[in-house]
């Protein structure tokens, strides 16, 4: 049974390799904010979609997923859009399409079914997806949750983002080195980590240049493991323990269960973005607020379909980033998180 012993917003910036964005780290103690989940499908009610002056059928959105808990995404999404004034089946229709967590491969293809299906907008999650998302069309307008969107080409820029892209910058690159810098802190004594990179995902270059760069800051050396799904997984973990680094930082697209599982099993520490990994076992999870991140799109949706054109709407960058400490994982590995991370923490699971 998990405990939830803080949760807090951010208020104040720090700072990475020169690069500035809003985060708890090293802020002092901060007010406890609480969330209600609710379970089970959500019923939407709003007035009906008209354009024109003529009312029309629904506009049809296409959700495109990366994940292996696409439930959380259609449900906090799905409450983000009723509060907007948007009922499923009435003046929106909604089209999920999902690959697990690692599945990259398969996104192309629902990519290509969310277009055939005469989506009137594509929401991408995770960078693969919006990559995906973008070849399949140069016409839809496409709503991104999406890592470094300018680093992996999917926008010109942040404040004019050009062509049929806009969304939100879910996790920059230089968070790979605020991962290790988190680690670095639990292990003060630690010399070696591992990284665990996807392929194929443009994303896993800039996030892994940033967790190198912060490891020379730091004077850790890092052991680099390329993977293109889960089934090398085994192999990558037991390739850790042979070489004998002691915590691994995890890319956003591969941080499953699984993966925490095999942390766990290899008894390594272990990070990597999106509290649902902590949740899942993960030691440690340091992320964006995922619940702004759904909501933020669901506004981009709105505009668009009030008339906005994606090239005009900048790409933002969230404000509200979340620290999340397992410690039932931290006793099996025999770990003592120490206070200084635990007073920053916005939950601990115990």
């Amino acid at each position: 049974m998990r405990d939830v012993v803080r949760r807090a917003m951010t208020k104040a910036p720090a700072t990475l390799n020169a690069l500035t964005m809003a985060d708890p780290l090293g802020n002092p103690k901060r007010p406890i904010r609480r969330r209600v989940f609710v379970a089970g499908s959500v019923a939407l009610l709003a007035a009906p979609w008209v354009a024109d002056g003529q009312e029309r059928n629904p506009p049809r959105i296409g959700a495109l997923l990366l994940t292996s808990n696409p439930e959380n995404f259609q449900r906090q999404f799905g409450e983000a859009l009723q509060e907007l004034g948007y009922a499923q089946g009435r003046n929106i229709a909604i089209e999920y399409r999902s690959a697990a967590a690692g599945d990259v491969d398969r996104l192309a293809e629902l990519a290509g079914e969310l277009v055939r299906l005469r989506s009137d907008i594509i929401v991408a999650q995770n960078t693969p997806a919006a990559q995906a998302a973008k070849r399949a069309t140069a016409d839809i307008p496409i709503v991104i949750m999406a890592g470094d969107p300018v680093g992996t080409g999917l926008v010109s820029s942040l404040a004019r983002p050009g062509g049929n892209v806009t969304g939100v910058s879910a996790v920059a690159a230089e968070f790979g080195g605020k991962l290790l810098q988190l680690l670095r802190e639990l292990l003060p004594t630690a010399n070696q980590f591992a990284t665990l990179a996807h392929a194929t995902d443009p994303f896993a270059r800039p996030f892994v240049e940033q967790i190198q760069s912060a490891a020379r800051d730091v004077g850790v050396r890092i052991q680099l493991i390329v993977v293109r799904g889960a089934e090398e997984f085994s192999e990558a973990f037991a390739s850790m323990v042979r070489e004998r680094s002691d915590a691994v930082v995890i890319q956003p697209i591969l941080a499953t269960r699984h993966a925490a599982e095999l942390a766990v099993e290899s008894r390594l520490a272990s990070i990597a973005t999106g509290r649902s990994f902590a949740e899942a076992g993960g030691l440690l999870s340091y992320a964006a607020d995922q619940v702004d991140l759904y909501r933020r799109a669901a506004y981009f949706v709105d505009r668009i379909l009030k008339g906005a054109k994606p090239a005009d709407l900048p790409v933002e960058q969230p404000t509200r980033f979340e620290l999340v400490i397992n410690l039932k994982t931290a006793q099996a590995l025999g770990l003592t998180v120490p206070q200084s991370l635990l007073a920053r923490a916005d939950e601990v699971i115990e």
